[in-house]
Order: structure tokens, then C-alpha cells, then sequence
């Protein structure tokens, strides 16, 4: 999937790093990123199971990515997906826009 951030955005935003114990509901089932927004969705330690889906409805991924610790993968504005992590996972995202958003939601829940 590894779609380019485009050179002239910023990081807008960064997450905390989350585990199993400390990960939001909302990044284990479907949602999207907000429209103009990249993810980069970076781990540190153990795995995390990414599912890319067609749609808000569709049930059964169009793409299943295992990214391992030391490696990311980027979410594109608006791509319906969710989460899995590995018991000893760790993770945080990035989130990349050409515009400020600073205050504006970057992600959409079902």
C-alpha cells in the first residue's frame, strides 16, 4: 500500500505511543482518516495487523499488511481500515496535511 506523503505536508499531529493496555476502541475497528489527512503508522515494538477495507460497510478487507517493529506503512485521506496489535506491540501515528489542522478531527468512526 505505501502510498507517498506528498513532500509540502507537515506533520500536523502525532499520537502518544499506545499498546494492547492503552490503545482507543476507535483504532480497532473501522474508521477512516479525515478528508486532506495522511496516517503514518509507525511500530516500535511486536506487530500490528493493518486491514484496508473498500468501504465503511465492507466486512472483509481488500488488504491485510503485518507491519513488524522498525517498520510503517501510510494510511491515504479518507481509507476505511482498523488495527490488530500483538501482545508486545507498540505504536504511535503520525498524522500529514498540507493545511493546519491542528484543531480539526483527523479521524472519522463509523
Amino acid at each position: 500500500m505505501h502510498q507517498q506523503i506528498p513532500p509540502n505536508w507537515k506533520i500536523q499531529r502525532s499520537t502518544p505511543f499506545f499498546t494492547t493496555k492503552n490503545v482507543p476502541a476507535a483504532l480497532l475497528s473501522h474508521h477512516n482518516t479525515a478528508e486532506g489527512v495522511f496516517g503514518q503508522l509507525c511500530v516500535m515494538a511486536g506487530i500490528v495487523t493493518y486491514y484496508g477495507f473498500e468501504n465503511k460497510n465492507t466486512q472483509e478487507p481488500e488488504q491485510t499488511l503485518v507491519i513488524k517493529a522498525g517498520e510503517f506503512t501510510t494510511i491515504p485521506p479518507q481509507y476505511w481500515h482498523r488495527v490488530e496489535l500483538s501482545d508486545d506491540a507498540q505504536f504511535n501515528v503520525n498524522f500529514w496535511s498540507d493545511k493546519d489542522k491542528i484543531t480539526q478531527p483527523l479521524i472519522n468512526t463509523k
